[in-house]
């Protein structure tokens, strides 16, 4: 396993002079209840992490979701990259595979042509199946053959895995747009760079920001639906998805 300061060189290393790679625009919190995962699940995933066992060697667990640098009073890291790539890795942890099994299958695909931010690529959706089942294969890997099914003669993704990747939009060789995962019905889609990187409504066009703002201050669903053209049923489950304690309260 490459190690921690190692993986997090290479991923500076070779930044594409895009915004989608190098705007900072959440915070591993914000990011991590965008695609339903776990704020401290995430920071482990974008950070990576060592693991000790009692008389032996240290093991470091690189990251694999984009994490750039935070600046001074800003705690944001995540960029849009980095948004997808922990779609990516919500994914295959909804296929109930053993995190250590996940590791592998997202090294295997990471390293696929060795093309960085691969979990984020056009490549990844075209060819990621096949790669991941001819690995399984050849190493005889039952655990990380599951990911994968052979449909019509062509060789795809999981059920599971395949609704995800089915959100992420590809205008070029990286994703350019994602529906996000957090909400089972496809409600809020980001665009790096609309919004600022807020998540908007696909019906009516809220900024998410701005309708939870006002859903926050006491305003009625109903009349926060009608200024946007956003039914209060979308705000509604989307608030719950995201916030669901707050939305509870």
């Amino acid at each position: 396993m490459i190690a921690h300061q190692q993986v997090r060189y290479l991923r500076r290393s070779g930044v594409i002079e895009d915004e989608r790679f190098t705007r900072r625009l959440y915070t591993v919190a914000e990011a991590a209840r965008l695609v339903g995962m776990s704020p401290s699940t995430l920071h482990t995933w974008s950070h990576g992490r060592q693991k000790n066992f009692s008389g032996r060697t240290q093991v470091a667990e690189g990251p694999v979701v984009t994490a750039l640098e935070p600046s001074l009073g800003d705690r944001r890291s995540i960029p849009f990259i980095g948004l997808v790539e922990a779609t990516v890795v919500q994914a295959f942890r909804r296929t109930g595979l053993p995190l250590q099994r996940i590791r592998k299958a997202l090294s295997v695909l990471a390293d696929q042509g060795e093309l960085e931010y691969a979990l984020a690529s056009r490549q990844l959706f075209s060819d990621g199946a096949s790669v991941l089942y001819d690995y399984a294969t050849r190493s005889q890997d039952k655990q990380l053959r599951l990911l994968t099914v052979v449909h019509t003669g062509q060789r795809v993704f999981h059920e599971v895995i395949g609704e995800y990747l089915e959100r992420i939009t590809f205008g070029d060789n990286w994703a350019t747009e994602i529906i996000l995962p957090v909400t089972a019905e496809p409600l809020l889609r980001v665009v790096p760079g609309v919004a600022g990187g807020d998540a908007i409504f696909i019906e009516g066009g809220a900024a998410l920001s701005a309708v939870r703002s006002r859903a926050s201050a006491g305003e009625p669903l109903k009349s926060i639906a009608d200024d946007y053209g956003t039914p209060a049923c979308q705000i509604e489950e989307a608030l719950c998805a995201i916030w669901p304690t707050q939305a509870a309260a």
